[in-house]
């Protein structure tokens, strides 16, 4: 399969290795970047230097392709979708932002090709899973969906390290939120709704975020009572980032506080993913919960290190790409995360790097 993978950061680096190793995929990774480029090598992978926020180079870097794996900043998630859909290519992306994926749903329509975004961590794998869990009751009542990216060895005051994209950090920070309460969806705001628990004698808090619901308020509408995404962060957090959004109005100036973080906060290949969710309802006239918590940890490979948010990314969209090419997905128009079926994802060569995490015995 002829794959064009647009971006060659850190994701982009690890999808381009996987697909390309895995003898399935030929792959031309495009970026604006030639250093950038110049990070990806091996057999089975080419590069290209172009623009790649215009439409003119996007639709050229698509020419002869089969599928195309969007990994650039959510802004341009519509125009990459866009050129997609002119030179009749699948479309598979990692974008969090809810107006890009309303817009690529209306592109779906009627095409001749597949339209499968948000196709990482959050969203993407946890609505798999929280579609999973939900399909066990007789009658759902609520599913709650917890996931963080996190550094192992918090140091600074926002206990906290860059371990993916400011652009979409900042997004989700600054974005209204879906969410269902009795029955009806709404919007809440983010970095509200905060809550506390623990995990393995780990302290965390959760707050309000946008984009990981995916397409879940839609497909769960009329089925569950309550139904919200929060992200995790180690506590203090939340209330340090309302300082900067809302208090000192950066959520006015994000391009200044997006330098701010990139020049203060420094990155890290030292992380853990945690994976965490909860659904009950009603099964054989009995009120059960049932939890998928899951934590997985970077690769500290010294010849080829992978942090946690890469791990786990990169497995998201090679999995929903891999069991596309098998047959085993709709092979045109509108694709939602959660018409992937959780076995058959973890059972997938690359979805296998969940299966690899430590499940979480106690939560508290």
């Amino acid at each position: 399969m002829r794959i064009t993978l647009l971006g060659a950061g850190h994701i982009g680096q690890t999808i381009a290795s996987l697909l390309a190793h895995s003898g399935d995929y030929t792959v031309t990774v495009v970026d604006r970047s030639p250093a950038a480029l110049a990070r990806i090598s091996g057999p089975g992978v080419r590069t290209v230097a172009a623009e790649t926020a215009d439409s003119r180079a996007l639709c050229e870097a698509l020419r002869g392709q089969d599928a195309v794996i969007n990994a650039l900043p959510y802004h341009l998630a519509t125009l990459a979708a866009t050129a997609a859909r002119e030179m009749g290519c699948h479309y598979f992306d990692l974008t969090e932002d809810v107006a890009a994926t309303r817009a690529i749903q209306a592109l779906a329509e009627g095409a001749g090709t597949a339209f499968m975004p948000q196709c990482g961590l959050a969203p993407g794998f946890i609505g798999i899973v929280a579609h999973h869990l939900a399909q066990s009751f007789d009658t759902l009542v609520d599913v709650k969906m917890r996931v963080g990216a996190l550094p192992a060895f918090p140091t600074n005051a926002l206990k906290y390290n860059l371990t993916w994209s400011v652009d979409g950090l900042i997004n989700e920070y600054c974005h209204p939120c879906e969410a269902i309460r009795e029955g009806h969806n709404i919007e809440v705001l983010p970095l509200e709704g905060l809550e506390h628990f623990s995990l393995d004698g780990t302290e965390y808090e959760a707050f309000n975020t946008s984009g990981g619901l995916g397409t879940l308020c839609e497909t769960l509408a009329g089925r569950v009572q309550t139904l919200d995404y929060k992200s995790v962060r180690y506590p203090g957090h939340r209330d340090l980032m309302k300082l900067l959004l809302e208090e000192l109005q950066l959520n006015k100036d994000t391009e200044t506080l997006k330098a701010i973080l990139r020049r203060s906060i420094p990155s890290t290949m030292q992380d853990v993913v945690l994976v965490f969710v909860t659904a009950s309802g009603l099964r054989g006239g009995s009120l059960v919960q049932e939890v998928f918590a899951r934590k997985i940890f970077a690769d500290r490979n010294e010849a080829a290190p992978l942090s946690a948010i890469q791990i786990t990314t990169a497995a998201g969209v090679c999995a929903a790409v891999d069991l596309f090419r098998e047959g085993r997905l709709p092979q045109r128009g509108f694709i939602r995360q959660e018409q992937v079926g959780l076995p058959a994802f973890l059972d997938n060569r690359f979805g296998k790097a969940y299966q690899q995490s430590r499940q979480v015995e106690s939560i508290g």
